[in-house]
């Protein structure tokens, strides 16, 4: 049996979105091998309940780290892929997508003006 990479663990970080199964954060690194990160389609148009999840992930992301770079750690693979390369990108140009060390950064401008409500000081939910 492999053992399991490690992972950092953002405390205080939301779980998920309430009320919607939908998780933000993993509890423990796959052992299989770790989620790759990889830009995904967004089909979510405003005022859509998809639109208000990555809406509501980009705001914790946001008032968690701010401008400054994070690393992945127990961020979900499929939450960061929506997205990924645009309002979240890669700190580093040979970036991993299956490391769970990999740093990433808010894309601010293109956040902003995809997700405004994001930067409120209060998300409803």
């Amino acid at each position: 049996m492999s053992k399991a990479p490690d992972m950092i663990k953002h405390r205080g970080f939301p779980s998920g979105m309430p009320g919607t199964g939908v998780q933000f954060t993993i509890r423990r690194a796959n052992d299989k091998g770790v989620t790759p990160i990889k830009t995904l389609p967004r089909k979510a148009r405003p005022g859509t309940k998809e639109h208000r999840i990555d809406a509501a992930f980009l705001h914790a992301l946001w008032h968690q780290f701010g401008a400054e770079p994070f690393v992945r750690g127990n961020l979900d693979a499929a939450r960061l892929s929506l997205l990924f390369g645009r309002e979240v990108v890669a700190v580093n140009k040979d970036f991993d997508p299956q490391s769970y060390d990999e740093m990433l950064v808010i894309n601010e401008r293109v956040a902003r003006k995809s997700f405004p409500e994001s930067f409120e000081d209060v998300f409803e939910v």
